[in-house]
This record gives C-alpha cells, structure tokens and sequence, in this order.
C-alpha cells in the first residue's frame, strides 16, 4: 500500500522491449513491445508514477535508465525456461512495484500472475491478439490456454484492444475488460514525396509476409517497400529474403530501428496489411499518424476502416487486395482517404489523452 505522498510504482514485464530504447541493438520487438514503450514512457512524464520496465538479458547494464523509466535486466533468452523463470522472479522482486503489467500470452503470463498473488500486488493483463479473446488460443493450446485462462481469472484488471475482443472475452470467458485503444504521440502531419506502397512487420507466417511478395509482383508498375524483421525462430527466413529479392519493383528491408520507422511511412501512399489476425496494429496507427490509408488483407478491428473512411479491408480476398490497391491509387484517391486516417488517429489514439485512463484505473488499483 502506497501513502497519498509516494509515487504508483509501475512495473511493465517486456522482455523484448530493449531494442526500443537502443536502436544498437538489432533483436527483434513487435507490436505489444511498441504499446507498452509508448505508454510507460508517458506515464512517467508524470511525477506521481514511478515506472520500471524489466527487460531480456541483451547485454545491458543490470539496472539503467531511459526516457524517465528504469530499465531492469531480466531473463536470457539462451538459458533455459527454468533459469529464464528464476531471473524474471527476481528481477520483479527487485522492481518492487505495486502493480505488474504484461501483453502477449508466455509462460511469463501464469509466472506474472503467481507473483503477484504470492505478494499481493496487483496483476495486470492487456491482450494483443484477437485469438486471445475469441477462445481460438484456449482451443488451440491445450496445456498453455488452460494456465493462460487460469490467470486471466486472476488479474485484477484486464485490458482490450477493441471492442469486439471486449465483447468476445466476455462471452467466451466471462471476464470483464477495459477497452483502451493503443496511444502514440501524434506529431504534426508533414507533406512531401509519396511514392510507395509500404509493409511493416516479421516474418511469422501469421503477418503473411508472401502475401505482400506476391501483390508486388502483380503490380510491376508501383514501388513497394517491405519492412520485414526475421521472427524469433524463424529458419525459413532467407528464402522470403531471396523471393522478395527476385522482384525488381520491391525494397526489401530487413530491419529499421523504431525511431527511423517514421521516415518510410512519411514516404508511403498506402499501408498494406497482410495479418491473418491483429489486436490493433501499431502499424495502423503509425500509417494514420502520417495521413496514410491503410489496405488491409483480413484485420479491421471495430470495422474502423469503413467507418472513418480510412481504408480498405478485402474480407481475407487476395484478388481483392491487388484491385483495392489500384482503387486507393486511382486519380490519388489516397490522399483524401489518408486525411480521414490521420482525423481517426487524433481523436482515437492520442497517447496524452489515453494515459488519463490508465492513471486513473492505477489508483484505484492501489
């Protein structure tokens, strides 16, 4: 228990979150690692938080800090789980916080949770796939879902993406969550050069990277950029690098550190998605930020894309995915719809208006 004095101490369990805040480093990170970095670098510009990010062993100084957190090393993914256990434990002792946060379903869900239980502090859980909420991932784990289930009834606060997967955490589960949309810091919107159609993601068969390969190849005439980190354990990586290199008209482009991943989407036309399933990409937000309509494949979560005019979903049609690209390119319709992405992104994802939530929902935790 905090006095009315001390700050909320905050701890975020990420471990892929390091390459974030050092650009050095090459490891791979993805969306979950984005929505935590962008809120608990927000939450502490406020003095009232202290917040703590415990992070993989990628080398690091045992303790640092970094854009106002404390950045506290953690497990080693080279060790085995036990040992990966042991240090994860105790790197959470030592962040001493009263709340613990965590995205993405691991082993590190059910170990976040008996943590929090054996010293009464508060767990926190924020989904990060559709198949998280809709009881697909409980189907399809048999073992993993039943503990993954098992912590969820545990959290003492869960939270959503969208809210469709609000709604089906409810009716699978019948667990209650918080529907909080990702938050990033909206620059002001720059004009300049757009010339490509842009993809961003890894390389795990569920973001479809051969997808992308394969609209680039049908449509010889337009500049595509491919944006594609090799997925952890991904062996098969060097044959999408030599597909994608047989294409003349594609860029391929195996990693850009997060801050730099600005500059492509400030060059982009049109964003394509290829997921098979999504929470709420960050790549979405990241293409509205910069008034850049989104093409997607299979993902529109909340149907937004329809209803802010803002893009294209093809209802997981391939064929419909190469004439949705010609129609947003067609006398640069772009343009117009781009500017309805970047009306969606302000009044829906502003990360300094969406943190109030979180801080608010904290101090009722405490």
């Amino acid at each position: 228990m905090v006095s009315g004095n001390d700050p909320i101490k905050v701890c975020f369990v990420c471990p892929k979150v390091y390459p974030i805040f050092d650009s050095a480093c090459a490891e791979v990170f993805g969306g979950a690692e984005v929505d935590l970095y962008n809120l608990g670098t927000e939450l502490a510009k406020d003095p009232a938080f202290d917040v703590s990010f415990v992070a993989a062993d990628y080398g690091q100084p045992a303790q640092m800090h970094a854009e106002g957190v404390t950045l506290i090393r953690g497990l080693d993914f080279k060790r085995g789980p036990l040992a990966g256990a042991l240090k994860l434990w105790q790197a959470m002792k030592q962040a001493d916080a009263e709340i613990y946060m965590l995205k993405t379903v691991s082993m590190g869900v059910p170990l976040v949770a008996w943590f929090c239980r054996h010293y009464g502090k508060a767990f926190v859980y924020r989904t990060a796939s559709a198949l998280e909420s809709n009881g697909q991932y409980v189907h399809r784990h048999r073992t993993m879902g039943k503990l993954f289930l098992w912590s969820l009834k545990r959290a003492d606060l869960i939270f959503t993406q969208n809210q469709v997967d609000c709604d089906n955490l409810m009716s699978t589960s019948h667990l209650r969550s918080v529907m909080v949309r990702n938050g990033h810091r909206l620059e002001a919107a720059q004009n300049g050069r757009r010339d490509s159609v842009l993809w961003v993601g890894r390389s795990d068969p569920v973001k479809g990277p051969q997808k992308f390969i394969e609209l680039a190849r049908r449509t010889p005439c337009e500049r595509f950029v491919m944006i594609c980190q090799r997925a952890t354990g991904d062996a098969s990586y060097g044959g999408l690098v030599q597909q994608a290199e047989e294409i003349g008209n594609l860029t391929f482009i195996e990693r850009v550190p997060f801050h730099q991943t600005d500059a492509y989407f400030q060059a982009a036309r049109v964003l394509v998605n290829t997921s098979d399933s999504e929470g709420f990409s960050n790549t979405f937000i990241q293409a509205c930020r910069w008034a850049v309509p989104i093409l997607s494949l299979n993902v529109n979560p909340d149907d937004f894309l329809n209803r802010w005019s803002c893009g294209i979903c093809c209802h997981s049609d391939e064929n419909r995915l190469a004439q949705g690209l010609r129609a947003l390119l067609e006398s640069d319709r772009y343009v117009e719809i781009g500017q309805n992405a970047r009306k969606y992104a302000e009044a829906n994802h502003d990360i300094t208006k969406i943190v109030d939530v979180y801080k608010e929902l904290f101090r009722k935790l405490v």
